[in-house]
């Protein structure tokens, strides 16, 4: 019984992912959704900016200090084990939600590109991002990513084994190829806003914070941090 409500809970939580993740596409790139970066437009405030930093650094500080391996040896303590990676991917998720509800559009343009060919090729650009994003995923295992590949496992009475450090082709040029596309969807737009810049740039950094966190965990010996050389 425990299996199952494992693998309810993770399949949940995965469709509730794979929602946000997909408003995360329009948020950004202000079309189709209800509510995007853009949308009703506030003007410039303390009061503005303030919220959407703090918005960003809520997801910053869950989506960063949840992944510690500290946080996650106490955090299994409460949490099952193999429920953990869902876990951790639903709060992820409902911090992107609270980002998109409480967003405080500022509409103060930076730059607008008209003309054609370099306008499409921005969208394009942006397009890419979301596509290398994706495609990053399923490199470094997206199912044990998002964690179905768990309690899947759990489910079938198989024990994982140590996860294997792997550059497989993309990664073996660019180094953080997902972070490479989200940058890339962050940035490349033809109309930057003072909201959308701001969003950008807070993300930029969270993203060169996280990467520097990541890089001090993998410098250890295997043997400590469970990785197969």
């Amino acid at each position: 019984m425990f299996r199952a409500a494992a693998f309810i809970y993770g399949i949940t939580v995965y469709v509730l992912f794979l929602g946000t993740i997909s408003y995360a596409v329009g948020f950004v790139g202000d079309f189709v959704v209800p509510k995007t970066i853009d949308s009703s437009p506030q003007g410039v405030s303390p009061a503005s900016v303030l919220v959407d930093v703090l918005l960003v650094g809520v997801f910053a500080v869950q989506h960063s200090g949840m992944a510690r391996a500290g946080f996650k040896r106490r955090w299994t303590r409460i949490v099952p084990p193999v429920a953990e990676r869902s876990t951790y991917v639903l709060f992820a998720s409902l911090a992107l939600l609270l980002l998109y509800w409480q967003w405080r559009p500022i509409a103060a343009p930076i730059w607008h590109v008209e003309e054609a060919f370099a306008a499409g090729a921005l969208r394009i650009g942006f397009g890419l991002g979301w596509a290398i994003v994706l495609a990053s995923s399923f490199l470094i295992n997206h199912f044990e990513l998002f964690g179905l590949q768990q309690i899947v496992d759990d489910l079938r009475g198989r024990r994982a084994g140590p996860t294997e450090f792997q550059t497989p082709s993309l990664c073996r040029y660019v180094r953080h190829p997902l972070s490479v596309g989200l940058l890339l969807a962050f940035w490349a737009t033809p109309s930057m806003t003072v909201g959308h810049l701001l969003f950008a740039a807070a993300m930029t950094g969270y993203i060169v914070v996280g990467i520097c966190f990541e890089e001090r965990d993998l410098i250890v010996l295997p043997s400590e941090s469970g990785l197969k050389t």
